[in-house]
């Protein structure tokens, strides 16, 4: 017999108690996508959940129907062991069953009518009443067909089946069976005559959700432990998830490649999870499109929130059977890096596909996806670390401490301010450094770091470079190299010369945009990050010698004649760099002319070339 596990545990076993049998629950010839360490013997296993009933009243009932229930509630198979394969014969296994208790994250009591006249599940009752004092573990206790006063006062059949046996048990036993039934009476858990007017089905279906919610707040997901500037961040976004709404919501964490949008996101999942029992989270969907389709990422969406393995072969299918089945329930989804809209649009089109209370957390790097959302979407832009909290983040994965060493103190300052407060070449370049007691690698890496990105960022980063239409990477190319900080004529005519080129500048500088590529300043400039300028200055440099790779942005770049720094009289016709810094084209052409009709230009490897078109004076 195969067993799904309940939830995706370190360890997903069950361990059931009936009268002192017990059955056994392992991870053996578990299912290969799921990673648990495997039991290495006795007194390392550990359950999710211990179930305790007595046989004589449930066990081919109520007991055998949960059981199978939380068998099927998980998506994990593993094994199951029963009594007479996993205790010898002849065994005692009293000990080795109180000790899955203590091993056991979640406790279920089914007191039936005699329940207590076990001297088996008084001990356990004993036993878990003590653990539930002076540990996290967690009781969950079902009055089947009994009143709880009944089992507080010992009255009706219940008192009277453990008065009956009362001649057999040991004094310690009565008193503190009598004790332990006091106290889970007062536990709040389930009558089964009250829930569904005694519907078992019903039943059951409260217990297994209860178990999932309970098994799943301790299983969040990974979120590194050098958490540094996010809280106001995770404040801001939970301000606006706390108002009251009567619609699913989405959340949508925008910006550059390696600016922590995944991070934030993984915090405000896990600080919404345990109000969510349907949950999921996809991770690396635009690499995972790519690698597989679209259907896949349905299908994974459906696996995580209805805990089934959906049989569909096409988009339109998933959709209809999100749609349908989803409406219904109340889920926290986190799908993470999108960068197309009809990823989007398969998973989670509409707010009408999900209950009300519903959140869906997207991250991205391209904003228009966000904007052409039909969901009413709260934009979060998410910005680089300061200076404070970029050199914390450095010193921690390059010292393993806040400060930095004192010999190393100027050279980490000169490195974190080549990189723009960006998280992830922090992470990246500090972890590279750790433990490198040598100044000269620290001083080749600054040195490094000023004319191109770290190899692990700059492919991160790339990928927006990439994604990008053939003219729009030129408009990219042309901001890098000549128009990062400039404004007014600079802009006009860089426009009029991508306009001429066909480049079409409008729509390729609003997909810079959204892109999270380039920003426009307060005077109408270009403004880009620190990294993403070197990104576009390492692609520049592409196919140059190392020793020889230098740009327009260089004094003395070779491409840059030196008539536009002398702004001498140019040659109609004749190619050359125009580099802002050193030139102003419009007193370049009006100090050598009286008058001008019109300008045609054209970046051509960026070269530009000038034509003059002269009317009389």
């Amino acid at each position: 017999m195969q067993q799904k596990s309940i939830f995706l545990s370190n360890s997903p076993l069950i361990a059931t108690m009936d009268n002192g049998r017990s059955h056994i629950e392992t991870n053996e010839g578990m299912h290969p996508s799921f990673i648990s360490p495997t039991p290495t013997g006795e007194g390392n296993d550990h359950y999710d959940v211990f179930l305790s009933f007595r046989g004589s009243d449930t066990r081919k009932e109520f007991a055998d129907h949960l059981y199978h229930s939380l068998d099927k509630a998980g998506i994990v198979p593993v094994f199951v062991f029963r009594d007479d394969k996993s205790i010898p014969i002849g065994e005692e296994f009293g000990p080795r069953i109180l000790d899955a208790i203590a091993r056991s994250k979640i406790l279920i009591l089914i007191i039936s009518k005699n329940y207590a006249s076990s001297k088996w599940c008084l001990r356990e009752l004993i036993h878990i009443m003590d653990h539930a004092k002076s540990t996290s573990h967690i009781v969950l206790p079902i009055f089947y067909k009994v009143d709880p006063s009944d089992v507080r006062h010992l009255k009706g059949s219940f008192g009277m089946a453990f008065h009956s046996c009362k001649e057999y048990f040991d004094e310690e036993d009565i008193h503190k069976g009598q004790q332990a039934l006091k106290e889970v009476s007062y536990l709040h858990g389930w009558e089964s005559e009250k829930v569904a007017n005694g519907h078992e089905g019903e039943l059951v279906r409260k217990v297994i959700e209860k178990v999932l919610s309970k098994l799943r707040r301790n299983f969040q997901l990974d979120v590194t432990e050098h958490l540094l500037g996010i809280d106001d961040h995770v404040n801001r976004i939970m301000k606006w998830v706390d108002t009251p709404t009567t619609n699913a919501r989405m959340i949508g964490i925008y910006g550059m490649g390696g600016i922590g949008k995944t991070t934030l996101a993984k915090v405000i999942y896990n600080q919404l999870s345990n109000d969510f029992v349907h949950r999921s989270f996809l991770a690396d969907i635009r690499e995972t499109a790519c690698r597989n389709n679209i259907v896949h990422l349905q299908k994974q969406l459906i696996k995580g929130i209805l805990q089934i393995e959906p049989q569909f072969g096409n988009v339109d299918d998933g959709i209809n059977l999100i749609k349908s089945r989803f409406k219904g329930k109340k889920v926290l989804i986190l799908l993470d890096d999108i960068d197309h809209e009809d990823q989007l649009n398969a998973l989670a089109r509409e707010h009408n596909w999900f209950m009300a209370g519903s959140v869906i957390i997207v991250t991205t790097r391209y904003k228009a996806i966000l904007d052409q959302s039909k969901f009413d979407v709260h934009k979060y832009d998410l910005n680089e670390l300061d200076q404070e909290h970029a050199l914390l983040l450095f010193n921690r994965h390059a010292f393993y401490m806040d400060q930095s060493s004192k010999d190393f103190e100027g050279l980490s300052r000169d490195i974190v301010s080549t990189m723009g407060g960006l998280p992830l070449a922090l992470k990246v370049v500090g972890s590279y450094l750790y433990k490198k007691p040598n100044q000269k690698v620290w001083e080749d890496v600054r040195k490094q770091l000023k004319s191109q990105p770290h190899r692990d960022v700059q492919k991160i980063l790339q990928i927006s470079y990439d994604a990008l239409e053939d003219g729009h990477k030129q408009i990219f190319l042309d901001i890098v190299c000549f128009f990062i900080g400039v404004n007014g004529t600079y802009i006009e005519y860089a426009m009029y010369m991508w306009e001429d080129c066909g480049f079409y500048p409008s729509q390729g500088i609003e997909e810079l945009k959204l892109r999270c590529l380039i920003k426009i300043g307060d005077c109408g400039q270009f403004e880009m990050h620190d990294q993403l300028r070197d990104l576009g200055r390492s692609i520049f440099c592409q196919g140059q010698p190392p020793e020889k790779r230098s740009g327009p942005w260089d004094d003395d770049y070779d491409g840059v004649p030196k008539v536009l720094r002398t702004y001498r009289s140019v040659k109609y016709g004749t190619p050359f760099f125009f580099f802002p810094s050193y030139f102003n084209i419009f007193n370049l052409i009006y100090s050598n002319m009286s008058s001008m009709m019109n300008i045609c230009s054209c970046f051509l490897g960026r070269k530009i070339y000038v034509n003059i078109h002269l009317c009389p004076s």
